[in-house]
């Protein structure tokens, strides 16, 4: 048999705790049902201070605002409200919700393209809105002066840079403002002088290059340059997200895993994927072309390395570090981790259903052949494995958004049985089947490999799901249930002996608020 491609989740040892108290969590999903989200909101308040850190380093000051779109969680939320960070929220119910969770205004920006209801309270709570373009200023401004508020501050999101020399392709962003047209926008901010005051300049990349960031990120300061020369006095460039996670422990598998996905595509390999899913990748005529719409869930350089390496490259016309030039014109830098301020904090609990065997979808995935006659090998040096089990879960795609964000990665096995209850029958691989009525419901549709088969009770655990893929997309299709949300802990002194294994507690997510009264919450 072929050694299994496996994708084993990084688990640092708070999550890789809570992952080995079998009974604590079968304990949960028994009682509140599956599937299940767990957050960890002290990881939250970790990675902050990494975030904080590398400020420090670079002796930089500035807001970290964790964009709220990534995770609905109240209680991580509420855990960042107990500490010196602040939030980004795109929507009214998010500036709400932040609200709620004791954010005050002055620790909150309202981004993303906005509608009135949004605006109007942004500038009747006094929330910094980050301007999207010249229309949504004219807005905000015209509700100022409606109802005699004070000014409100806000930065200007800007797109579309260019740089001098050798031009970098920079994918185009439908947010913000062009740089070309910086000159018109300050206009528009010179007329509504009485209303809003400027405060900083941003971006927003759909990228996870650091050139095409750095690019950016002058831009931006040679904009705060041109405000300052316009009379305005700016403080801060905002450049936003797209710090990036390592979801995976073993960068080695995901080379190989992307490889054999490769050769699949190209024909020299058999299947490895339901109803031969590609990815984005196809053969014509023997070429491959395409290319992997997939995460790089690999990421060594990820949430604050990541920020730490791109304000240490150069300007691209300047030469100095971008930390340096950031430092010597005295501007704070602001930036809205999502995904990489809740690396670490989630995981979502599905309960095993139903395990059958699948039949192959032709001939050749059965015998790991195609167009060749018997006794021929299509796949050189490639010998055919058993057919992949089918695993339903009692969850769908919608609760588990890993591969919905191209996040190829596999779940944990957490039995319901004691060890030595039952023989291992070995790696296997599955497919993972949703429980709706549908044929797309597919979780993967990729052959998940695991170390043993799962059985009827068992838990799946995909963990590190906080960031966008826990209830992004969750909804009531066919009235299955939303996922419920906890909240757990470990009430231990982080350098106490033994930490990791200390009792988890646990709350229902809602009803979690920082440092009251959480010894009285539930436990294992």
């Amino acid at each position: 048999m072929d050694v299994p491609l496996y994708l084993e989740p990084r688990l640092e040892s708070r999550l890789a705790s809570l992952l080995r108290a079998r009974t604590f969590l079968h304990t949960l999903t028994g009682g509140l049902g599956s599937p299940l989200n767990v957050v960890l909101p002290d990881r939250m308040a970790e990675n902050l201070a990494a975030f904080r850190a590398v400020y420090r380093r670079h002796h930089l000051s500035g807001g970290i605002f964790f964009a709220h779109k990534a995770n609905r969680s109240s209680a991580l939320v509420r855990r960042l409200a107990a500490t010196e960070a602040a939030v980004d929220v795109a929507s009214l119910g998010e500036l709400q919700h932040a609200l709620g969770c004791g954010f005050v205004p002055d620790r909150i920006m309202a981004t993303g393209p906005k509608n009135p209801e949004f605006l109007w309270l942004a500038a009747r709570s006094g929330t910094t809105v980050n301007i999207d373009s010249p229309v949504e200023l004219d807005e905000l401004a015209a509700l100022v002066r409606d109802y005699t508020l004070p000014r409100i501050r806000v930065l200007l999101r800007l797109s579309g840079f260019c740089t001098p020399g050798v031009r970098l392709l920079i994918r185009q962003s439908r947010f913000g403002t062009a740089e070309a047209e910086l000159d018109g926008l300050l206009k528009s901010v010179e007329r509504h002088r009485d209303a809003v005051e400027l405060t900083g300049v941003g971006y927003h990349l759909d990228t996870t290059s650091p050139a095409e960031k750095a690019v950016a990120l002058e831009g931006c300061v040679k904009a705060l340059d041109t405000c300052r020369a316009r009379g305005f006095a700016p403080r801060a460039v905002d450049i936003g997200g797209g710090f990036g996670t390592d979801y995976l422990a073993d960068g080695a598998q995901w080379q190989r895993y992307t490889t054999e996905l490769t050769n699949a595509a190209l024909g020299t390999r058999p299947p490895m994927t339901w109803r031969r899913h590609s990815y984005g990748l196809r053969n014509e005529n023997g070429t491959l072309r395409g290319a992997l719409a997939l995460y790089p869930a690999h990421r060594p350089t990820a949430g604050a390395q990541y920020l730490d390496a791109l304000l240490s490259l150069p300007a691209p016309s300047m030469g100095r570090p971008l930390a340096t030039l950031l430092l010597e014109n005295l501007y704070e830098l602001h930036t809205e981790p999502g995904r990489a301020l809740v690396d670490q904090c989630g995981v979502t609990l599905a309960r095993v259903l139903e395990v059958r065997r699948t039949e192959p979808t032709d001939r050749a995935e059965a015998t790991g052949r195609t167009g060749a006659a018997d006794g021929e090998p299509a796949f050189p040096g490639s010998r055919a494995g058993p057919v992949p089990l089918l695993v339903r879960l009692d969850a769908n795609a919608d609760d588990i958004g890993l591969e919905e964000h191209g996040v190829l990665v596999d779940p944990v096995l957490v039995p319901r049985a004691a060890p030595g209850d039952a023989p291992d029958a070995g790696p296997v691989a599955c497919y993972l089947a949703g429980n709706l009525c549908l044929e797309a419901d597919m979780i993967t549709r990729r052959a998940v490999h695991l170390p043993g088969a799962p059985r009827p009770g068992d838990l799946l655990a995909f963990a590190n799901t906080a960031g966008y893929c826990m209830d992004f997309s969750a909804d009531e299709a066919q009235q299955q249930p939303v996922a419920r949300k906890v909240a757990v802990w470990q009430d231990a002194p982080a350098d106490a002996p033994g930490r990791e294994d200390a009792p988890w507690q646990w709350c229902l997510d809602e009803q979690y608020w920082p440092h009251v009264n959480r010894r009285t919450k539930g436990s294992a």
